[in-house]
């Protein structure tokens, strides 16, 4: 290696991450665990509110097959639209916008899902 070489990489170096190209298969795949992680927590945070409030105890159960049958294949969509991708499309700055719709629809979905679905298991049990 050369003195430029080594001088090139620090500017890179110092520069941080913005000039390392972003691979949108591995970004989508750590948004789409993460957004699992959250679903699943708050999943887990409204059911046991609603317990609390006196509702059925077959709450959590219904909770769960709508987790499992419901938003895990969602999550696998997103992610199997982003895997697709060859090498060269994966660093390729053109998809930016449409990944970060893609990751606005997915955080929007693994965030307002569990509260929604605990309201409506809430409606439905105390019409019951």
């Amino acid at each position: 290696m050369t003195k430029n070489d080594y001088s090139s990489r620090a500017e890179v170096g110092a520069q941080g991450a913005a000039r390392r190209p972003v691979d949108w298969r591995k970004s989508m795949s750590d948004h789409v665990a993460y957004a699992l992680l959250i679903y699943t927590g708050l999943q887990i945070f409204v059911t046991v509110q609603a317990l609390k409030e006196g509702f059925s105890s077959i709450l959590p159960y219904i909770a769960l097959v709508v987790l499992v049958a419901g938003i895990i294949p969602a999550c696998r969509w997103f992610e199997r639209r982003w895997m697709g991708l060859s090498d060269s499309e994966a660093c390729d700055p053109a998809y930016r916008s449409a990944f970060r719709r893609d990751i606005a629809w997915l955080w929007a979905l693994a965030i307002t899902l569990p509260l929604l679905l605990t309201g409506l298991f809430k409606v439905m049990f105390s019409a019951a």
